[in-house]
């Protein structure tokens, strides 16, 4: 079973590896030759709207120190994961069955090692939409992997398994989205900590906190609606 999960706009800085590595053989040079172009060559206008911030910072993708995927984000998920206090089995576990869909590099296996970076969700690096870069690159990724898509429903356009299982989750009766983020980051860390790598392992695992309320059955996809009973 592999788990899918976005990036986050936060990222740690700094790094512990030289290079970039990436499980997925395809082809990102065209677009990060581009991002390079714009932070470099670009005015500040356009890297301010490439960033998505309203200061400039410091990005030198092919020349700055790199971190695994999983540890460069630090956004919500990230945090409630806390991938850096897991035992090494667990942080192992994480390395080999997370794939992470960044805006720039496309799809990440948690261990691959990645530069620091900002691209604002959503934006174009210069006439490159990443999601149609990507698509297409992506279309046969994990044909016979069961798939826990816990990433938020923009990064569909990125990939799109033939069948999925989805979490949605409520909390006095209305679906939250703030602290769907958190909860995506327990539920990814408890799956590492009981090891669960299949369907049949999930269904049999109760989640701290959460507790299912109703499963809706699509053709291509099954949602659990998960109730947070946490106070």
């Amino acid at each position: 079973m592999k788990i899918l999960f976005a990036p986050s706009e936060a990222k740690r800085s700094g790094g512990d590896h030289q290079k970039m590595q990436f499980c997925f053989n395809i082809d990102r040079e065209t677009i990060l030759q581009k991002y390079d172009e714009i932070v470099k060559h670009g005015s500040k206008e356009a890297v301010l709207k490439l960033f998505g911030t309203k200061e400039l910072l410091d990005v030198d993708i092919f020349h700055t120190p790199t971190l695994k995927a999983v540890r460069r984000y630090i956004g919500v998920a990230y945090e409630y994961l806390d991938y850096d206090s897991l035992h090494p089995l667990y942080q192992e576990f994480i390395d080999e069955h997370l794939i992470i869909f960044s805006n720039l590099f496309g799809p990440l296996c948690a261990k691959d090692l990645i530069p620091f970076y900002k691209l604002k969700q959503g934006e174009a690096v210069g006439d490159i939409k990443p999601e149609k870069l990507y698509a297409p690159l992506c279309k046969n990724l994990l044909q016979d992997e069961e798939i826990l898509d816990l990433r938020a429903g923009y990064y569909e356009k990125f990939y799109k398994p033939n069948f999925s299982l989805k979490m949605k989750f409520i909390k006095n009766g209305k679906v939250v989205s703030h602290w769907a983020k958190a909860y995506r980051g327990k539920i990814l860390r408890q799956i590492a900590e009981n090891q669960i790598d299949s369907f049949k392992k999930l269904r049999d695992f109760s989640f701290e906190g959460l507790r299912l309320k109703e499963i809706i059955s699509k053709k291509s996809e099954e949602i659990w609606v998960m109730k947070i009973e946490e106070h």
